[in-house]
């Protein structure tokens, strides 16, 4: 914004025209639209911005677009491995999903 502004000096100034940042720590940020479309960021750095009593993020990371029905032939998909791999139940394998957020490699891990 300002290159020859020293950081410190720059939230100084913001602090003085009432603007607090705060940076929030986040593995994905999931944004479900009505379109049954989720856009999916991962590896986030998120800055939430207080203004005039008003709170906004800057949201900025690795960006994908997912359909529902794709998630959810995928999440079928990591059912059936699961099952095959570690011969656990398909509900064993929905929950270890569940805990691991979808991480298939973690769930394997969790379940031997």
């Amino acid at each position: 914004m300002f290159p020859s502004l020293d950081p410190k000096k720059m939230q100084a100034m913001m602090k003085q025209l009432g603007i607090a940042q705060e940076e929030i720590s986040a593995e994905r940020v999931v944004i479900e639209g009505k379109n049954s479309k989720k856009i999916i960021i991962e590896n986030p750095s998120i800055v939430k911005i207080k203004m005039k009593g008003q709170e906004s993020f800057q949201i900025t990371g690795d960006v994908r677009e997912v359909e529902e029905s794709e998630e959810s032939a995928n999440k079928t998909e990591d059912i059936k491995i699961l099952m095959e791999k570690i011969g656990c139940s398909e509900n064993e394998a929905r929950d270890a999903l569940k805990k691991t957020n979808g991480d298939l490699t973690e769930a394997i891990l969790s379940l031997s």
